[in-house]
Parts: structure tokens; C-alpha cells; sequence
């Protein structure tokens, strides 16, 4: 999926997606371990928003990281234009 040359979008996107998944890692545990005053349920609703914008973050990270690949032939399409 990833084949190519990878450019800065990729890297970026790489960076976003890893960011991503371990803010989703630490409230699912959060929430998996929690024995404080809330109950589980009360945690999963004050914790939505960001279990959301993690998948949100997560889908951005991996198209950026798709369309952050040159393929081979439009590697060589570039390099025959500049010279």
C-alpha cells in the first residue's frame, strides 16, 4: 500500500497517525482501568469527543500517509521534466 518513494506529506501523515493511536491507547485504558468516582459508562460519554477526533486524526494520518508515496513511474516522470 505504502510502495514508493515516501515525501514529507508521508512522514507527516506517519507522525500524525502515531500520535493519534497512542492518545486512543491511553483513554481506552484509561477508561478500561479506571476505579475512581465515575462509573465506566460516564467516562465512555465525557471521553467521546476525543475517542472521535483520534479516529478523525487516524483517517487524515493514513491519507496523508497514501498520498504521501510516489510511485515509481511519476518518480521517473519528475526527474525526465527537470532535466
Amino acid at each position: 500500500m505504502f510502495e514508493g518513494d515516501k515525501t514529507l506529506v508521508f512522514w507527516i501523515g506517519l507522525i500524525i497517525l502515531g500520535l493519534a493511536s497512542v492518545i486512543l491507547f491511553g483513554i481506552f485504558w484509561m477508561i478500561a482501568v479506571w476505579n475512581g468516582h465515575l462509573d465506566r459508562f460516564e467516562m465512555v460519554k465525557q471521553a467521546v469527543p476525543i475517542i472521535v477526533g483520534g479516529i478523525v486524526f487516524i483517517l487524515i494520518g493514513l491519507y496523508m500517509m497514501k498520498s504521501g508515496t510516489k510511485k515509481r513511474k511519476e518518480r521517473e516522470i519528475q526527474l525526465l521534466k527537470e532535466q
